[in-house]
């Protein structure tokens, strides 16, 4: 165990998980099965967030592929004792510019009562050391331009690239 910055690391060997708890007491940890619930909650609360919705098919398996170890898809909750306040995915993939993989920051929400606490923050240190372990060359994530408090904290933890991203949808 490692004390640094008021956190307490905590690393698992057998499976590579890094786990760390905030001395307040709050707990940032993989996502299990028995958090379904709670999780559903702040997925849609994310999806109304960005004004979009998702099918009940697409939401089960976005949770499927959270908890199958087989796929690059991972989540973290962030608990303060036994209630989750906030979720965190991410996405390990190859790229073309460098040998290792990528760490893409997919979605991140933090329950509207919790935000200003350092829950966020707590989220994204996960991130960062899960990318670590998994020897990721950087993490990366697009928020939108208005959304103003999470930027003030991104702008704290990460540079802003120049980079602007272009889409198309494709029919299923």
């Amino acid at each position: 165990m490692l004390l640094l910055d008021g956190y307490r690391f905590l690393y698992s060997l057998n499976n590579l998980d890094l786990f760390y708890m905030k001395t307040n007491e709050v707990t940032v940890k993989p996502l299990t099965e028995a958090d379904y619930g709670d999780w559903c909650k702040y997925w849609q609360a994310y999806l109304r967030f960005y004004k979009t919705s998702l099918t009940e098919e697409v939401t089960q398996a976005t949770w499927s592929r959270i908890l199958d170890s087989n796929v690059p898809i991972y989540g973290f909750g962030a608990f303060d004792g036994a209630k989750l306040v906030g979720i965190a995915h991410v996405v390990l993939h190859p790229n073309t510019w460098n040998a290792t993989d990528c760490c893409y920051l997919e979605d991140l929400y933090v329950d509207s009562a919790a935000r200003g606490l350092g829950i966020g923050r707590a989220l994204i240190e996960q991130v960062y050391q899960f990318a670590e372990v998994h020897n990721c060359n950087r993490v990366y994530w697009v928020t939108d331009m208005d959304n103003e408090n999470a930027r003030y904290l991104y702008d704290k933890l990460a540079r802003q690239t120049d980079v602007v991203q272009y889409r198309k949808d494709l029919p299923l």
